[in-house]
């Protein structure tokens, strides 16, 4: 097979700060472990979160926003159980990356939040949350941040024996039914893998009535035409059913590994607006993964992974009648040479090519929906290094970034109205230049001082560029805009953070400086058509916005035997430089966490109080209804034999609270409350 890499990423480029780097560690089995490339959390210059092990085990909801949800920074757009994407010091969509093992999960997720990601989470095993600097790494446009979903479906290690584990659990609130296994093995210098899932969910139960504010609210999302959703119980069009299957093979030798995969991903879910309708999603990827390490004199190894990816879904209105069908097929490569220590200095120099064509059609008329079939090219090369230098661990970096938007210029848009001139179908070329430096002091053992400065550089989508018709899941029509510029966001953090001993802790303030931002201008005037009426007239537009933070978290004999506590609590503001306020804010929140182990038992509970949004932007209704948030747990384990039984009980929304994200558009937030009380039973085994 041969890949052919485009003239343009000859150009020089680098990210920067806190590159993580592979490490070897002997497997207890007796194989050969290549540890995962995971960002250290006592980096000040990248804050970030790993979960993984029990953490992960405990967190892990149906989707991928609510399993991070609660953590600091953190939110999530909730559009309804199965699709909700996370939102980072409040930025979303585009602006946030979504990986699977360090490539693009190629799903059309970041377009509009009723899209699901197409993250299989129960063959999981860690969720990275990076943010700052080192989300450089995967590409310019990650202001926001990134994650990256790691699962080992390529292993880097030869088991001594199989290995594996499977799961089942009930949940009340909607009836869900899931079960998961993997299993890992290897014959001679073969590693084989192999993981499925089935989660089946009814409509969930919601504590009070489907409106916000009462079952007369009457809210006009379209003005002048209020709607009336005067539903308790059970919550329309909030299913979620999933299956996946995942295969993997692994070569593994003495200096290094090579491994394939592939993914056959089934989603049907449903989208709880007033009108309500329901996707049809799948996705079917291939994966190639290669490490050798000491390749040549002065570099400790050599990196080469691809992916190639078809994504496909189905939009259905409430009536079962096919609308539009999204395509986004797609592939990736990234190649990294990391190099030893030179002058003080680690570091890795690298390219990244990917080319992505994104395709929405309209089932009745076979015109494009919304979006002309476009295809994005993305060339990279970038370079970063870490030095540690006395009590200072330093990090500088540089990244050059050449995408290109080409719009198939005989596209014909299914739907077109006449105040508005649909965006000329022209190609765009954008040069993006991004750098990060920063700097971590340490004080005294166990405490540093940190400050980082990043400049990341976005280009527009093809969606901000060419979008022309109805959108029925956030009720706007939508005005793509082809003259937009580069967004380029400005970040500067300090942090502060104690690493040792019972008590721990850190805090971290930041502001986000953006030129160009790029955003949805409601226009005031509205748009009427077949199946829909008075839609406001959203156009894509520019300018400067600001972003300010601040995050902190205090810990007690954290995630060790005994009592551990946690308290944590994190506030954002956006606001237009020219005045107003962004969209779609998270609310500020405060936290506590107590967890204890006792011998096999493992109790804990979270209690969240969110507070009332409202800083909104001009055209959303509000405000949005503070709430209080209470979960619990507790597992026992046994071993018994060669097997490790863990029975489980988590509750959550225990107070049963009307729970609604500034986060979601109010199509869904004004309609569908989060999941009221409910309760999960299972059993999970290990071996």
């Amino acid at each position: 097979m041969k890949f052919r890499i485009p003239y343009q990423l000859a150009l020089l480029s680098a990210l920067g700060v806190s590159l993580p780097y592979s490490a070897r560690a002997e497997d207890p089995n007796g194989g050969l472990v290549i540890e995962s490339n995971a960002i250290s959390e006592n980096n000040l210059m990248s804050p970030s979160k790993v979960l993984s092990g029990d953490e992960l085990q405990n967190k892990l909801g149906n989707n991928l926003g609510a399993t991070l949800s609660n953590e600091l920074g953190v939110s999530a757009s909730g559009f309804g159980a199965g699709a909700s994407r996370p939102v980072i010091r409040g930025l979303e969509g585009a602006r946030v990356q979504i990986l699977e093992n360090g490539l693009s999960v190629s799903d059309v997720s970041s377009i509009s939040a009723d899209h699901a990601t197409a993250n299989p989470l129960q063959s999981t095993r860690q969720i990275e949350i990076l943010r700052g600097a080192s989300a450089l790494m995967y590409g310019s446009g990650s202001s926001g941040g990134l994650v990256n979903v790691i699962n080992d479906r390529i292993a880097t290690s030869l088991p001594g024996e199989p290995t594996g584990s499977v799961n089942t659990s009930y949940e009340t609130v909607n009836q869900d039914k899931t079960a998961s296994a993997v299993v890992d093995t290897s014959t001679g210098p073969i590693a084989f893998h192999i993981d499925t899932a089935i989660s089946n969910a009814n409509n969930y139960q919601i504590p009070g009535y489907a409106e916000q504010g009462g079952p007369n609210a009457n809210w006009a999302i379209s003005p002048g035409v209020p709607q009336n959703v005067p539903y308790s119980s059970k919550l329309p069009f909030s299913f979620n059913n999933e299956n996946n299957l995942g295969l993997g093979a692994s070569y593994i030798g003495d200096h290094g590994y090579t491994g394939v995969s592939l993914l056959r991903l089934n989603h049907d879910y449903g989208v709880p607006t007033a009108d309500g309708g329901f996707i049809n999603q799948s996705q079917n990827r291939y994966d190639l993964q290669h490490e050798t390490r000491d390749p040549m004199d002065g570099f400790s190894a050599f990196k080469f992974s691809i992916s190639n990816s078809h994504y496909m879904h189905n939009e259905f209105d409430n009536n079962g009648v096919p609308q539009t069908n999204w395509v986004n097929d797609a592939t990736e490569l990234r190649a990294v040479l990391d190099h030893q220590s030179w002058m003080g200095w680690k570091g890795s120099v690298g390219l990244q090519s990917s080319t992505a064509k994104l395709t929405a059609t309209d089932i009745a008329s076979g015109n494009a929906d919304i979006v002309p079939q476009t295809v994005t090219n993305s060339n990279a090369l970038f370079w970063v290094e870490q030095g540690n230098f006395g009590d200072f661990k330093n990090s500088l970096g540089l990244r050059y970034n050449y995408v290109t938007q080409n719009p198939n210029q005989a596209s014909v848009y299914a739907d077109s109205i006449s105040t508005y001139s649909p965006p000329s179908l022209i190609n765009r070329q954008f040069n993006l230049g991004s750098y990060s430096l920063g700097t971590i002091y340490e004080v005294t053992k166990g405490y540093g001082l940190a400050a980082a400065y990043t400049v990341s550089q976005r280009a527009p989508s093809a969606p901000e560029l060419y979008a022309f018709g109805p959108h029925d899941a956030t009720a706007t029509y939508i005005v793509g805009n082809s003259n937009l510029q580069i967004e380029t966001s400005h970040n500067i953090e300090l942090g502060i953070q104690k690493t040792s001993g019972l008590i721990q802790g850190k805090a971290n303030i930041y502001q986000n400086q953006f030129s160009n931002y790029i955003y949805g201008f409601y226009t005031g005037n509205t748009a009427s058509g077949d199946g829909y009426t008075n839609y406001p007239v959203v156009v894509s537009q520019q300018a400067n916005a600001t972003i300010k933070g601040v995050e902190g978290e205090l810990t007690y004999n954290w995630q060790q035997n005994g009592v551990g506590t946690r308290l944590f609590g994190d506030a954002s503001q956006g606001t237009f430089n020219s005045g107003g306020n962004l969209p779609l804010q998270p609310a500020p929140r405060l936290g506590a966490e107590i967890a204890q182990q006792v011998n096999q038992w493992k109790m804990n509970a979270t209690y969240i109080h969110a507070f009332e949004q409202t800083r909104l932007a001009s055209f959303e209704i509000g405000p949005t209804p503070s709430y209080n948030l209470l979960n619990a747990g507790v597992s026992y384990t046994e071993r018994i034999n060669s097997i490790s039984w863990t029975g489980y009980l988590r509750l959550t929304n225990l107070l049963n609270q009307d729970i609604r994200y500034a986060t979601t558009p109010e199509t869904v937030r004004l309609y569908a409350p989060q999941p009221g009380r409910s309760a999960m039973i299972g059993v999970r085994a290990a071996f």
